[in-house]
């Protein structure tokens, strides 16, 4: 056990559970007020119940015993108490839910903004079905950790300590018969809980890749039917399935030997206690209410101590997600749009020094990348696929940072602003693909700017050439995105432009925002744009030479490299 120990405090195992504990106490105290109160509600209904015990043994003995004078009184009193104990269980129950509801909000909707404004590198580290199952399990876990393990922990506890001091106070013998099994259960308990926490830590690991393989199926379905896939996704599938299955039949296994072990010294226990009471009972040394009384008050102490045996694993899994949520939050933040300071910067010249760049653990994707685009220009970038346009954007966006050279924005009064997500709000973007949320053209079109007017709204859409919002009965009101497929492409695309243009950013960033729309609607909307008053600054990465002609200049990657055309 000493090594045990050592080990644990050596490799940071020690450590990492008092800060988990830690992160799940803060909430406890937080909610103080309302744990209490649900606690006092578990704590009186033991209390009625344990003294309605007590009332059921002078029942029986006045029944035997004749005692007309004490029946009413000690079945009353059985009665009030036995329906007391029903009325402060359902309300600890009501407070419970309402006050684990609170709490898993609240972990919920902080997983939620730690990942949104987490670093965009840092996030690559995770697939979205682990970021899901952080923000839905985990939180689940902790939240019933501080609404359940505490109460149940005082409630049992005092359970077992009541049922205990009443049948020490009838019968010493027979109490010391009813803690044989706590020795070598505890004993038991401890050993088994290091093997808990990796039992749970990896079937929250398998349940993760589970919803991301599903995830993914469903989000590129349309390609996987294309494809005529189907059955190699379900054999996939299968194949997901056994391995959940496997994971979870060996946690199961060592779950039900560890139960088993604790329900034999429970019942080896009981037996004794149920010996010892026929013995007393036959030597005329107890009553048959004692008898009674006896054997009730050992079934609670029995699901008592199981009871506080069945939260060790509650608590492991606890702080297994605790541990899981604290290292969303410990993601590096991005910087905030107010960090940027160019709040009295209206136009901006974008410029890239000598940029070069590599993602961790790969080669190089840019090298020595030197990039001007000026107040009303319209500039393209084109290149082979793979070549480093993403990551240019990405760089441009502050998703990344170059690790070499300086991106920066000079604004109007001649002050530089090194590029990062502080300044991703001088920035107007369409990326590729059918980026449509679910929800109305209108909700669409002001995650951009929540403030927009209608006339706003629908000028933005004439000038990204999606005037055939206009003809739906409802107009800006009509729902697209999600289960809507009758966009096509292009109208997505279009509708993706107004976005953007609706922001009224300086600098507008289009990739392959066009590809959908034949050339003469391309170069339309390109001039759209560029004299609407909404885009002072539009790069436009594309393959197309119908976008490349009405440009100022083209900038053509390859290899990592930039040269201007």
């Amino acid at each position: 056990m000493y090594r045990k120990i050592k080990r644990k405090i050596k490799d940071g195992g020690l450590r990492r559970l008092g800060k988990e504990c830690a992160f799940v106490w803060q909430y406890i105290v937080r909610y103080k007020g309302a744990v209490a109160f649900h606690l006092l509600m578990g704590v009186l209904g033991i209390a009625m119940s344990l003294t309605g015990t007590v009332a059921s043994k002078y029942l029986i003995d006045a029944v035997i015993g004749r005692r007309d004078d004490l029946i009413v009184g000690a079945f009353a009193a059985m009665v009030g108490l036995r329906v007391g104990n029903i009325l402060m269980r359902s309300f600890s129950s009501r407070i419970g839910a309402k006050l684990n509801i609170r709490i898993q909000n609240e972990i919920q909707a902080q997983v939620y903004d730690a990942i949104l404004t987490a670093d965009w590198q840092s996030l690559e580290n995770y697939r979205s079905g682990d970021l899901l199952s952080r923000l839905g399990s985990d939180t689940n876990a902790v939240a019933g950790g501080v609404t359940g393990f505490i109460p149940s922990l005082i409630s049992n506890a005092v359970q077992l300590l009541g049922a205990f001091l009443i049948i020490m106070h009838y019968d010493f013998v027979m109490a010391m018969l009813a803690l044989v099994s706590v020795p070598p259960t505890v004993i038991c308990s401890a050993f088994l809980t290091s093997k808990m926490r990796k039992f749970n830590g990896e079937m929250k690991e398998v349940y993760s890749d589970s919803v991301s393989f599903q995830q993914e199926s469903f989000q590129n379905i349309t390609v996987i039917k294309s494809f005529d896939a189907a059955e190699q996704f379900k054999t996939r599938m299968k194949r997901v399935q056994t391995r959940y299955k496997d994971k979870y039949l060996d946690y199961n296994r060592f779950s039900v030997r560890t139960s088993a072990a604790a329900g034999f010294l429970s019942l080896a226990a009981y037996f004794l206690c149920f010996g010892w009471g026929v013995y007393r009972l036959w030597s005329g040394g107890i009553t048959y209410g004692d008898m009674t009384m006896f054997l009730q008050l050992t079934g609670r102490l029995g699901s008592s101590f199981s009871a506080l045996l069945g939260l060790v694993p509650s608590a492991v899994s606890t702080a297994t997600s605790a541990g899981r949520i604290m290292s969303v939050f410990g993601l590096p933040r991005e910087k905030t749009r107010s960090e940027a300071g160019f709040e009295n910067e209206s136009e901006f010249t974008l410029r890239l020094d000598g940029v070069s760049f590599a993602y961790r653990g790969g080669g190089s994707v840019l090298e020595n990348i030197n990039i001007e685009a000026k107040l009303g220009e319209l500039i393209s970038v084109t290149g082979p696929s793979g070549e480093g346009k993403t990551t240019l954007l990405r760089i441009l966006l502050g998703l990344v940072t170059p690790t070499e050279g300086r991106a920066s924005l000079i604004g109007d009064s001649g002050k530089i602003y090194p590029l990062s997500a502080a300044t991703r709000s001088a920035f107007g973007y369409v990326p590729q693909g059918n980026h449509i949320f679910t929800g109305t053209v209108e909700d669409n079109l002001r995650l951009t700017k929540p403030e927009a007017t209608t006339e706003e709204i629908e000028n933005a859409l004439k000038t990204a050439c999606a005037d055939f919002v206009f003809e739906y009965s409802d107009g800006i009101k009509h729902n697209i995105g999600g289960r809507d497929k009758r966009l096509s492409e292009g109208q997505a695309q279009r509708i993706a432009l107004a976005r953007a243009v609706l922001k009224n950013a300086p600098i507008l960033l289009l990739d392959e925002a066009t590809s959908a729309l034949d050339s003469d609607t391309e170069r339309q909307l390109l001039k759209n744009l560029m004299s609407s008053g909404s885009v002072k600054t539009c790069i436009v990465v594309t393959h197309r030479p119908a976008a490349m002609q009405i440009c100022d200049r083209n900038y053509h990657i390859s290899d990592g490299r930039a040269a201007e055309d």
